[in-house]
C-alpha cells in the first residue's frame, strides 16, 4: 500500500506549478518539474553508496518501522524507574516530594524490584507507538511533500514536518493508549496491579474497553505537541548544526560524525519537547489513576502550579529519550544501508526566481 502512495501523490494537480513567472511579467506555461530535490541528491549519491532499498518504497517504510520500534521500545523501558517516580509525583506530590526523595520512599517500600514496575506495558506500547510514529512520520513526510512540490516543500519545510509529525502521532497514539493505561493503573495505584497480565483483565472486568482508551484524548494532548516539536525540531537543529556549527559539508562527514550531530539535534529537540508536552502529561498520569474524572475536570484541580509537577524530571527523561531515539533510528538507517536525505538546499528552480544565481 505504502508503495503506491508517492506514484500517485505525484500526479495530483498540486504537484508542481501549471505556470511560473518569468521576466517581462509574461506567465508562461512550466515544463514538467524536476524529480525533488531529495531525491536527486540520493540518485547521485548512490553512485558512491549502494543503497538497499529506494527511498519512499514499501521496504524502506517498513524498516523505518523496525527503527521505531527499537528506538522507542527499549528508551522508554530503559527509563521507567525515572518514569515511575515522575508519575507518583504527579499523582500524589505530598508522598513523593521530589526525584530523590521519589526513589528513596519507593525502595524502601517496594524494594528495588519496585523501580521496575510497569516495563511490560512500557516496552509494548512505546515499541507500537515507534512503529507507527517514525514508519508514518516516512510516509506523510513524502506524501506532503509531493503534494506540495519541490520549491513549496522547501519553503515550507517547517510546516511540512509539523504536518507530518502530527498525521503520524494521532495513529501512534492509538497504539499506544491501551498499554499507557496499564503502565499507570500499575505504577500509581499501590496493591492494584504488579504485572501487565494482573492489570489488563482487572481493567476491562471494571470498565470494559473503554478502561484502555479513555486516556487516549489526553495523550493526543500531550503527545501530538511533543512529536511536533520533536520532529520539527529535530529537523531544522539538524539543518544548522550542519550549517553553521560543523566545520564541513555533511557528505564529507563520517557516518560516525554524522550520528553525533544526530544526537546532539535529538537532545536539544528534547528539552523543548519535554517543556510543551509536560501539562499534558500530568493530566494522563492523574486521568488513568483515577475512575469518572475528565480531562477537563483533572486540568481544573491541578491548577496552573500542579500541571508542572515533575517537570525537572521530565526535561532530563525526556532529553536523554529523544537524543537516544533519533541516535538509535538513525543507526538502524545506517545499518540496513537506508536512503537518509541530506538537509534540505534551495532548489535552483527558486534560486532562479529570487534572482540569487546569475
Amino acid at each position: 500500500m505504502f508503495s503506491s502512495i508517492a506514484p500517485l501523490a505525484r500526479l495530483n494537480p498540486f504537484y508542481a506549478p501549471h505556470f511560473q513567472l518569468v521576466q517581462d511579467g509574461v506567465r508562461k506555461r512550466a515544463e514538467p518539474a524536476e524529480a525533488p530535490t531529495t531525491r536527486r541528491s540520493l540518485a547521485a549519491a548512490s553512485a558512491a553508496e549502494e543503497y538497499s532499498c529506494e527511498y519512499g518504497s514499501l521496504k524502506f517504510y517498513a524498516l523505518c518501522g523496525v527503527g521505531g520500534v527499537l528506538s522507542c521500545g527499549l528508551t522508554h523501558t530503559a527509563v521507567v524507574p525515572l518514569d515511575l517516580v515522575k508519575c507518583r509525583m504527579q499523582v500524589d506530590p505530598q508522598k513523593y516530594k521530589s526525584i530523590f526523595n521519589g526513589f528513596s520512599v519507593t525502595v524502601k517500600e517496594d524494594g528495588v524490584r519496585g523501580l521496575a514496575k510497569g516495563w511490560a506495558p512500557t516496552f509494548i506500547g512505546y515499541s507500537m507507538q515507534g512503529l507507527c510514529k517514525f514508519g508514518f512520520y516516512e510516509v506523510f513526510k513524502i506524501l506532503y511533500g509531493n503534494l506540495l512540490g519541490e520549491e513549496n516543500a522547501y519553503l515550507w519545510r517547517t510546516s511540512l514536518y509539523l504536518a507530518a509529525s502530527a498525521s503520524a502521532e494521532f495513529f501512534a497514539d492509538i497504539a499506544l493508549a491501551p498499554m499507557e493505561a496499564a503502565k499507570v493503573r500499575i505504577q500509581t495505584q499501590p496493591g492494584y496491579a504488579n504485572t501487565l497480565r494482573q492489570a489488563v483483565p482487572k481493567m476491562f472486568g471494571e470498565e470494559g474497553i473503554w478502561a484502555f482508551y479513555k486516556g487516549v484524548a489526553p495523550l493526543w494532548m500531550r503527545q501530538i505537541p511533543y512529536t511536533m516539536m520533536k520532529f520539527a525540531c529535530f529537523e531544522r537543529t539538524v539543518e544548522a548544526l550542519y550549517k553553521y556549527v560543523v566545520p564541513k559539508p555533511r557528505s564529507e562527514c563520517t557516518k560516525a560524525e554524522q550520528l553525533v550531530v544526530t544526537f546532539i539535534a535529538g537532545y536539544i529537540a528534547g528539552v523543548f519537547c519535554a517543556i510543551v508536552s509536560h501539562p499534558a502529561d500530568s493530566v494522563v498520569s492523574v486521568l488513568n489513576k483515577e475512575k469518572g474524572s475528565s480531562a477537563s475536570q483533572v486540568l481544573m484541580r491541578l491548577g496552573f502550579k500542579g500541571v508542572w509537577k515533575g517537570l525537572f524530571a521530565r526535561i532530563i527523561m525526556i532529553g536523554t529519550l529523544t537524543a537516544l531515539q533519533w541516535f538509535i533510528y538513525d543507526s538502524v538507517k545506517v545499518y540496513f544501508r537506508l536512503p537518509r536525505p541530506p538537509p534540505p538546499e534551495m532548489p535552483e528552480s527558486l534560486k532562479k526566481k529570487l534572482g540569487l544565481t546569475e
